[in-house]
């Protein structure tokens, strides 16, 4: 079987199990993953978010197959805009799961 076909028929569970063996070098149960299966945890996490994912969050691998780079004032602009839908969703609905991103003030 190859990566492709692998890829279309991983399921998001088995993408997040990739995911973090990729990240971390270890399974989500404890166990280390050996350097040839992280290797190949990194190929099938970048096929899947060029594939499946079509992501375009920084430092993913887009739908074209390249590395999506922002600048840091389109990161901005994301976040800004992120955080005026925050807080226009509570403004809505107080009470609705809302997507959040931490801000901390220098105290």
């Amino acid at each position: 079987m190859d990566l492709i076909t692998v890829v279309e028929n991983l399921s998001p569970d088995m993408y997040q199990r990739f995911l973090c063996a990729a990240e971390t070098g270890k399974w989500p149960d404890g166990v280390t993953v050996e350097q040839a299966q992280r290797e190949t945890a990194m190929q099938i996490v970048m096929a899947y978010q060029s594939r499946v994912l079509k992501s375009e969050q920084n430092m993913t691998i887009g739908a074209k197959g390249e590395v999506v780079q922002k600048s840091k004032a389109e990161l901005k602009q994301q976040f800004k805009n992120a955080s005026s839908q925050h807080s226009q969703a509570v403004v809505d609905d107080p009470l609705a799961p809302v997507a959040t991103i931490a801000r901390f003030s220098n105290l």
